[in-house]
This record gives structure tokens, sequence and C-alpha cells, in this order.
């Protein structure tokens, strides 16, 4: 086979893996549950491109994260529940349904209509599905229960905790303003000194958890995706102790052979140095 173009090559070769005695022994013992942590770690590659700028990367990531959807829809296939073009047609039919502004007859709305059109729709196609499901027998999913449900329990911690209280907040579930969260924030930075006072660690961990919820609370209410401003602070972190460790290297000296005291003084002129004005031109 050739590189090519063509969708349908890749939905040729990803069979071709898949064939039983012609094809790839690794690729034939996978399963939905096997390949799921690989979607994900493709889609955070994808999302690591785009924050560094690189496009000649992001190109070759989107391509590793559109053979994730050709090689679950192929299992389908193989399973007799759908393949490949079902999986266009459910989307493309999506798009069209949640974009009648744009595809129907409704026209000159402003983005505040757009957003609520949008959520109306998916209220309706929440519904269908359900009663799609119980025609067929199917018991309601666990994680669509309630208000809160269709929130996935497989996204990153931050973000579902930031998705869960953005949709508590439509019913008036919510601090009214930022500053009441501050003051939770340091209510629940309290009782986590309590907690570990006490040496419990299950009550450490329930009163950590609790203050990550409400700092990525504090987050929304600021416009902020906690996600994003925790992966810049990672890099920030990631860059500053490599300062540390490019002038302890200057020195002809190891991590190891630094005190905490020296390595906090490299850390605060790192800091100093990022904070340094730019030349003019």
């Amino acid at each position: 086979m050739k590189p090519s173009t063509d969708i349908t090559r890749l939905i040729e070769i990803m069979a071709a893996l898949r064939t039983p005695g012609t094809g790839c022994p690794w690729d034939l013992e996978q399963d939905f549950a096997s390949i799921a942590p690989y979607t994900l770690e493709e889609a955070y590659e994808v999302v690591d491109a785009i924050e560094r700028g690189d496009l000649a990367d992001l190109r070759d990531e989107l391509g590793d994260l559109l053979l994730q959807v050709v090689f679950h829809a192929r299992m389908a296939e193989e399973q007799g529940a759908f393949a490949f073009p079902d999986v266009v047609e459910a989307i493309t039919r999506k798009l069209i349904r949640r974009h009648p502004h744009v595809f129907g007859n409704t026209e000159d709305l402003s983005p505040e209509e757009v957003k609520n059109l949008w959520d109306s729709i998916k209220s309706e196609e929440k519904a269908e599905r359900r009663a799609a499901r119980e025609k067929l027998g199917q018991l309601p999913e666990a994680h669509e229960a309630g208000f809160l449900g269709g929130i996935p329990a497989a996204l990153p911690a931050l973000t579902r905790a930031q998705k869960l209280t953005a949709k508590a907040a439509k019913v008036g579930f919510d601090w009214p303003e930022a500053a009441q969260v501050i003051d939770k924030i340091h209510e629940e930075l309290e009782e986590v000194k309590e907690a570990s006072s006490s040496g419990a660690r299950d009550r450490i961990e329930d009163e950590i958890g609790d203050l990550l919820f409400s700092v990525t609370n504090l987050a929304r209410h600021f416009g902020i995706d906690s996600e994003r401003a925790l992966r810049r602070t990672n890099a920030k972190f990631e860059r500053r102790f490599k300062a540390i460790e490019l002038a302890l290297g200057e020195q002809d000296r190891s991590l190891d052979e630094a005190s905490l005291e020296e390595m906090e003084e490299l850390w605060v002129a790192a800091k100093l140095t990022e904070r340094e004005p730019g030349p003019s031109s």
C-alpha cells in the first residue's frame, strides 16, 4: 500500500491490520478498553502541539488521533454495531441539527441565543438517545442520571469539576461573587490543616479534594480554564527547574550536590529573569 490523502486508504489499512492470519498480532488483540488510554493520550498530544505552536507536529498528532477514530470504528464494524461511514453520518447530522442558524431557517441570532439554542437541541438529543436505549431494553447509563448527568467521568478531574459547577450554576446553585469562592478556599485550606494534624490519610485526601474543587470553581468564575492554567504552571515549573539545573551545570555540579537553599536562590534568579522586560524593537 502507498500513502494517500483519501480517508478510504486509512480505513483499508486499518482493516488489513485487523485481518486474522495476515494482520498485525498487536492490533488484533486490542479491544475498545485497551485502546481507550491511547485515544486519551493522542488527544492530549494534539493539545500539546497546539500550545507549543508546532503546526508540523499538530498535523502528525491529528493523524494519530484520526487513527484512533478509525480503530474504534473498525472494531465496532467487526461486531456488527456500526462502521466508519456511520460515524461520519452521525456527526454531520448532529452539526446540521445544532446549527439551524447556518443550515436552516433560523437566522440573525446573537452568540447567547446560539448557545441557548445549542443547549436546547442537546437536551432533545439526550432524550432521544435515552428513548432509543429503552426501546432496545437497555438501562439508562449511570453517568446520564440526574441533572448533572452527561458529564463524562473519564474527563480530567479539573475539567470535570469545572463542568459540574458550571452546570449546577445554570439552576442557581453557585456563589454569586468570586470573593465568596475565595472565602470558601480559605475555609477549605483551614480544614486541610486540621486534617493534616489528625494524620488520617483518607480525611486529608478528602479535604485536599475539596480545596482543589473550590479552586477550580474560582477559575470558572473568572472565565479561566483550570486545566489550561495548571498546564501553564507545570510548564513554568519545568522551565525554572531547568534553569537551576543549567546554572549548576555551569559550576560543574549536579542537582544532588546542591543544597535546598542554593536551589531556592537559583529559582528566584530564574523567576526574576523571566520578569525582566525584553529588548524594545
